[in-house]
Parts: C-alpha cells; structure tokens; sequence
C-alpha cells in the first residue's frame, strides 16, 4: 500500500516480468492502453537449408560456375583423349554412310577424298574426336549443368536431377543414332545422285563430308530435345498441357513443314519417316507436362490401366504384322508400301 492510500503495482506487473508473459497479456495491456512489445519471428522451417533454396552470393554462384565449367571441360578433355585413340576405327564408322552411297550409285572407287595437306589431320584427329566426345561427355557436361542450377531449387525438385539428366542425355545420344543411321543415309544417296549425270564423276573430300555430317547429327540430336523443352516451359508455367493439346494441330503442320524441308526425297514415304518421330517427340513432352500437373495437383496417373491397354494394342499389331509375314506381305518405300 503506499503513502496515498493506493495499491501499487505487483511483483506480476512490475517491470521485471519476462516477455513470454507480457506477450501472453497482450490482449490485457490492449485493453489497458499498455504498450505491446513485437511478434516473435517465425520459427525457422525444419530442416533448415535442406527444405528450400540455398542462399548463395553473387561472388559464390561465379565461384559455382567456373568450378561447373572446368569440370565439363576435364569431363570433355577425358573423353577426347579416349576419342583420339580410337580414332582409325571412329571414322571407318563416320565414313560408312559415304561408302555405302557410293557403293549403290556406282562409283568405283567407292572412296572420300583429300586434297589439302592436313586435311586429314585436322578431320580425323581433331574434328572428329571432338564430335564425338561431346556425345561421350554429354551426361557429365549435363550433370555439371543440373548440380549449377540445384541450389536455386527447393529439395523436392531437385530429386528430378537423374530423371533430367538420364532423359536430355539419352534423347540427345538417340537424336544421333537416329540421324546416322536413317537421316544422313538417306539423304547423302539422293543428293550423290542428283549430281550423276553425264561425264560427271563424284569426288567427295572428307571436309565436305565431315561438315554435312555434323550439320545433321547434331541438328537432329537437338531436335530430340523437344519433349525436355516443352517440359520445361511447362515447369515455368509458360506452357500447360491444355494449351499445348488444344493447339496440337498447329504444331503437326509445322512439323510435317520442318519434315518436308529436312527430308531430301519427295515421296510420301521418307516424309513420313521423318515427321512420324517428331510428331511423337511432341506429344511424349505434352504427356511429361501432363505428369508434371498432376504431380503438382497432387493426383496420380492411372499407370495399371493405361499399360494394360498399351500391351493388349502391342500385342493386336504384333499378331497382325506376323499375319502379313506369313501371307508373303513386305513393307516397301513407294506406293502402295505393302506388296507381296
């Protein structure tokens, strides 16, 4: 009690009561007119830096690159040195598609030719390997892309870095093989003999070849990118698989354009060869988008049914393909493209 007659403040009041229980009184000392001390800040998410982005500086993400950068090119440099020592038996490989086209259109020598002093070497033994070797270390280079790009992403993207990799790897590996073995055959025939006519003997140097044969493998290879490219602008939400699937028609008529233009003959045939796994490069990306919004929405893709279905139509076509087999029936490049 003091000297006024009034009750002065309690132990509970005073100014030495902790913060927990002056932040507990809020809405006591609200109604008193009291002053009223901050929130306490949120709690740190569990796990830590493990649940989200990793916070970096702009010296450390340099740091990260040139760090990604040198170990793509120590990854590159080890499979050019393995390229080079296998070179001999790499270009009897590269060479093949021209020796075959000449064989056909008889040419005899059925050789490629050099006219430069180093020519061959700087084909062979420079050019060559490294062409190769970018096929070799693409998995690494793509790694060393993926683990650059992982700290801006949360934990649960980031468990996409072996289906990433795996997928852009192997699309490109197969975008090569691809045009070495349907592309760059057919169309290195049909131009070699547009050029047959009279008195005319064709004489190929192997930088012209070379150089036709870069320009396809690795254009193809990079067109076999497109269902991780249309992956990806769905994961940014440019693109979603409503609008890539209402708009379809409009890339099928510009693929059939793209397939005209690359393919080198003008039958109906060798077009369809072409744009038929294009076409089917476009809808797979449409359907990983599509597994990517129902990942995000969090449903779930009706695998059983949909696989079931899948090897009961394999197993109709496979029945029907041995029923023609064994009628006497073939598949043949012109019109009517069955005969016996």
């Amino acid at each position: 009690m003091d000297d006024d007659g009034t009750q002065g403040p309690s132990s509970a009041d005073s100014g030495d009561v902790s913060g927990g229980d002056i932040r507990a009184n809020a809405p006591a000392l609200r109604a008193g007119g009291g002053s009223i001390l901050p929130p306490a800040p949120p709690a740190p998410p569990v796990g830590g830096e493990e649940e989200g982005m990793l916070r970096m500086s702009f010296l450390e993400h340099l740091e990260e690159l040139r760090t990604r950068i040198i170990r793509s090119l120590y990854g590159l440099l080890t499979a050019f040195v393995a390229s080079v020592f296998l070179a001999r038996y790499l270009w009897e490989v590269i060479s093949a598609p021209a020796i075959t086209a000449l064989k056909h259109l008889g040419v005899n020598p059925p050789r490629l030719v050099m006219i430069q002093p180093l020519e061959g070497f700087s084909i062979i033994w420079i050019k060559m390997p490294l062409l190769v070797s970018v096929f070799l270390a693409s998995p690494w280079i793509l790694y060393q892309v993926w683990a650059f790009i992982a700290p801006g992403l949360y934990k649960r993207e980031r468990r996409m870095a072996t289906p990433f990799i795996l997928t852009t790897a192997g699309l490109f590996i197969l975008g090569g093989l691809f045009a070495y073995f349907v592309v760059f055959r057919l169309g290195l025939e049909f131009l070699l003999g547009l050029g047959l006519v009279n008195n005319v003997q064709p004489m190929v140097t192997i930088t012209e070849y070379f150089d036709l044969f870069v320009n396809v493998t690795l254009g193809v290879a990079i067109v076999f990118e497109l269902p991780v490219l249309i992956f990806f602008l769905t994961l940014i939400r440019v693109a979603s698989p409503r609008f890539l699937m209402k708009h379809s028609r409009y890339a099928i008529l510009a693929i059939v354009i793209a397939a005209a233009a690359i393919t080198p003959t003008p039958d109906v045939f060798n077009l369809m060869l072409f744009a038929i796994p294009m076409n089917l490069l476009y809808f797979l990306g449409v359907f990983a988008s599509y597994l990517l919004v129902l990942r995000r929405e969090g449903r779930s893709f009706p695998w059983a049914k949909v696989l079931t279905w899948s090897l009961a139509v394999l197993l109709v076509l496979a029945g029907a393909a041995y029923g023609a087999m064994r009628l006497g029936y073939k598949v043949v490049p012109h019109w009517p493209y069955l005969t016996r």
